[in-house]
């Protein structure tokens, strides 16, 4: 069979080209294992991405189309859609990822509290009206089951006890993903000044952060890990084929289970040894669990920064997320990672529950006398499958708006109600005065959350000399250039030449 998969561009990023959809990929990859022939039509960092969807369909007679999207995707999803069915009507269309996972986690949860008629089930109901099937949770196995002929409207991932949920021993076994299938070289990212390229060596974070997607949804909360042998091998792949030096470990939180970490840390190292190459690495840590051995391993097997959600600063709002981390951990955090010599980005968020001018304006003061090497500071919106949209209620004064109180302390967040399809603009934004808030407290404002969150970045930026990362701009596609066209059209044009793509 004949199957198209389409990574969806992302315009509200700064810079689209850095990471590739590992779980599309994945998912191709399990595909191409079963026998079918895989297009990827990779969109990210295309500014017309409607005219090569268009110029696709013009020169292609595939009639089965999945997508991935994640929630501020789904706008740009959407429109693709649109298209497909226009001039393609009778094709069968899939999306899953990470949106789809969220709501159907959200109205799993709506059923298990017996509310009728949730916001969730709604948002699942309308999204399933323009798509023929759904893919809620892990793809890999799912997707064989969303393209059978018998597919039924929704194929459950999520659920931990069914045939699709992946374990350990079938992410083990399950191939790496299909990187052949894109043009690898047009993302860029380094680490330390070397060509760098991202990689995941387990899913799921058992954590239950407020703010944080899927916390009630088992394919993104259950920890699923791979072994260090594969985890290497993948890294050995990457360098030999394609000549990186540099990775990213994109796992949610590394240090989840120390005796597996330690225990890659050091088959990392080994494989270094072996191939007589130095790697620069980069990764996620949970600041709690976080300790000198760790760190020390970790710089011993080529990590040189760390990334850790620290994301507030005051004892109340730490409480308020469920974030476990205290603020002595989060200090001890950030000295045990300068004392092994590795630098730290801390990652923080504003507009929690209970957030006022002097909880956000403490972020400023701890990361200036911290003295951190890089951060990043957003405004919290609740997606599906977030503790802070799953279990809010309405307002009984604003209509639209819905209102999620923590059990802790009774403080309160408020939140404007979305429209996934139309709009992005809360996720993110230039950091440069580019935040819009689409949530308030009872002590601030939307408008005052994100006033107060451009103040923390130009303060913490000027005050360590950290410069704004520089953003750049989406690719325009030409149909008269022959460079910079997406990897297919190239596949397919030497295709039809009788040759192939090398590399």
């Amino acid at each position: 069979m004949d199957i198209c998969l389409i990574n969806p561009p992302s315009a509200f990023l700064l810079d689209e080209r850095v990471f590739p959809s590992l779980g599309l990929l994945r998912v191709a990859a399990s595909l191409e294992q079963q026998g079918h022939a895989v297009q990827v039509l990779d969109l990210t960092g295309i500014e017309n991405f409607l005219k090569v969807l268009e110029q696709f369909l013009a020169g292609s007679s595939v009639t089965m189309f999945g997508l991935s999207a994640t929630t501020p995707q789904l706008p740009a999803v959407a429109r693709i859609a649109e298209v497909i069915r226009a001039q393609r009507p009778l094709a069968r269309l899939i999306l899953g990822g990470p949106h789809v996972t969220l709501l159907y986690s959200a109205q799993d949860w709506e059923q298990r509290h017996h509310i009728n008629d949730g916001r969730g089930q709604r948002a699942l109901t309308a999204l399933a009206k323009r798509f023929d099937v759904l893919v809620a949770g892990d793809g890999e196995l799912a997707v064989h089951a969303a393209i059978a002929t018998d597919a039924p409207w929704l194929v459950n991932g999520d659920d931990r006890h069914g045939p699709y949920f992946m374990t350990d021993a079938i992410y083990e076994a399950t191939p790496l993903p299909a990187r052949h299938l894109i043009d690898l070289g047009s993302y860029h990212y380094s680490i330390e000044g070397r060509p760098a390229t991202s990689l995941i060596a387990q899913l799921g974070c058992p954590f239950s952060c407020g703010f944080c997607g899927g916390r009630n949804s088992k394919s993104l909360r259950v920890p699923r890990h791979r072994s260090a042998g594969s985890l290497t091998g993948e890294l050995e792949m990457l360098h030999r084929r394609y000549g990186y030096t540099g990775f990213m470990l994109y796992d949610d939180e590394l240090n989840v289970n120390r005796k597996r970490f330690l225990t890659l840390l050091a088959e990392i190292r080994r494989l270094q040894d072996r191939l007589g190459v130095e790697f620069s690495l980069r990764g996620f840590i949970k600041a709690e669990l976080f300790d000198a051995e760790q760190a020390q391993a970790m710089y011993a097997a080529g990590f040189r920064w760390l990334l850790c959600g620290f994301e507030a600063c005051t004892p109340r709002i730490l409480t308020n997320i469920n974030k476990r981390a205290t603020l002595d951990d989060n200090d001890r955090a950030v000295a045990i990672a300068k004392d092994a010599g590795l630098k730290i980005k801390a990652l923080m968020s504003c507009g929690h529950p209970g957030d006022s001018e002097n909880s956000i304006l403490a972020i400023r003061d701890w990361l200036i006398s911290r003295c951190v090497d890089d951060f990043d500071c957003s405004i919290i919106t609740p997606y599906p499958g977030t503790p802070y949209y799953d279990e809010a209620k309405p307002h009984p004064d604003q209509p639209g708006v819905w209102t999620y109180t923590t059990r802790a302390t009774g403080d309160r967040l408020h939140s404007q109600d979305v429209d996934y399809f139309a709009d992005a603009q809360y996720y993110k934004g230039d950091p440069d005065g580019g935040y819009k808030s689409f949530v308030f407290t009872d002590h601030l404002r939307a408008e005052d959350i994100a006033r107060l969150r451009d103040q923390v970045e130009r303060e913490v930026r000027a005050a360590l000399g950290i410069p704004f990362n520089a953003s750049r701009a989406a690719q325009r596609f030409e149909h008269s250039m022959g460079q910079g066209l997406p990897e297919f059209i190239l596949r397919r044009r030497f295709a039809e030449a009788g040759e192939t793509v090398g590399r």
